[in-house]
């Protein structure tokens, strides 16, 4: 139990690694993140590998693998530490977790990827879970502007919510298996059929479930390191803060879609998309709801709401007027365009609530 808890520890709070990775001198520092960027590709390719052969295996397209279980595996680190973060008395953290997540999730992740291919969609399966994403991020800010109209005091996201979120999140699950049976007959024949090098099941698993691990624990200690090297050349906490602890918190999905895209499988990568962005609201915002209420900070109504939707609902007007199933070039640069200026904002106004 002893050493259990220590692992949680470690896990839920980034401060002792942080002070273990104080004791490494500089060059070494350079070492363990290179050692991690190599375990990152690295597993990012066995995780892929492993859902294409899943895929053929199951007859399930790999779009619905990618919203399915590779989301669940990338957001459980963010699910943990958000729990962990609203139990130690810090809402923002574990709000600002989720969201800030579905923003760098569409924006960066997806816009980058977008620029540099075109993206084939499934238009039946997307259509109806990119209904689901705007849907439970609208019904998140719902709640929050019902809450601070109605609620004397601080606004909260009470136990309820967390707990509707959850329920809301099985839902989820189910309808995504049921609309894979029923609309994706001829890209599971084609799965079924494409059997070209293919493993036996329990390979699959072991490389989706280890792909994953490698991913999640080495974007853990890279990203320390990382801040820790920019401390000691004298990088400002504030650019230290906006810049990487946004990138560590979507660097899972950021390898995932490099693997999937190289390996030429971006449905993998815009299912994966998706069902972050769906399961950082639902299950990351509920999991850290249900554990403890959520203060909603004034910030979050005037900017990183706005902010959320407006990304979420350019997201979903792409995919309303791309009739031909396909993602354009262009598409991504606004969805790219509108995460920097997010970031350029959110800079300005930390900078300007110091002065």
């Amino acid at each position: 139990m002893g050493m259990l808890h220590k692992i949680l520890q470690w896990v839920g709070d980034e401060t002792h690694l942080l002070h273990l990775l104080q004791e490494f001198p500089t060059i070494a520092l350079f070492g363990i993140i290179a050692i991690c960027i190599l375990s990152l590709a690295k597993g990012a390719d066995w995780m892929i590998d492993g859902v294409v052969d899943l895929a053929r295996r199951t007859g399930l397209p790999r779009i619905v693998i990618g919203a399915t279980i590779i989301s669940l595996g990338t957001t459980m680190p963010e699910a943990f530490v958000s729990v962990m973060a609203a139990w130690m008395g810090n809402p923002g953290l574990a709000l600002g977790n989720g969201v800030g997540s579905i923003i760098a999730d569409t924006g960066l992740i997806f816009g980058l990827t977008c620029m540099m291919t075109v993206i084939p969609m499934n238009r039946f399966i997307l259509n109806r879970t990119g209904w689901v994403q705007v849907g439970s991020a609208t019904l998140l800010v719902g709640i929050a502007l019902a809450v601070l109209i109605w609620m004397e005091g601080e606004p909260v996201l009470s136990r309820w919510v967390g707990v509707l979120f959850l329920l809301l999140l099985g839902g989820y699950l189910y309808m995504t298996y049921t609309w894979a049976k029923q609309g994706a007959e001829k890209d599971m024949h084609k799965e079924k059929n494409d059997s070209t090098g293919s493993m036996g099941l329990g390979m699959c698993w072991l490389m989706v479930v280890g792909g994953l691990l490698i991913i999640v624990t080495s974007a853990r200690i890279l990203v320390p390191a990382a801040s820790e090297i920019a401390q000691r050349i004298g990088v400002p906490d504030d650019v230290v803060a906006a810049t990487m602890v946004a990138f560590g918190t979507s660097l899972p999905e950021l390898m995932t879609a490099i693997a999937a895209v190289r390996k030429g499988h971006p449905e993998i990568m815009v299912g994966n998309i998706v069902g972050a962005d769906v399961l950082n609201c639902l299950f990351v915002i509920g999991a850290a709801a249900a554990a403890k209420p959520l203060v909603v900070p004034p910030n979050f109504y005037l900017f990183h709401f706005p902010a959320m939707l407006l990304i979420l609902y350019l997201f979903r007007f792409f995919i309303f007027t791309n009739k031909d199933g396909r993602f354009r070039r262009w598409q991504g640069g606004w969805l790219f365009g509108v995460y920097v200026l997010y970031l350029i904002l959110q800079y300005a106004f930390n900078m300007g609530d110091k002065l």
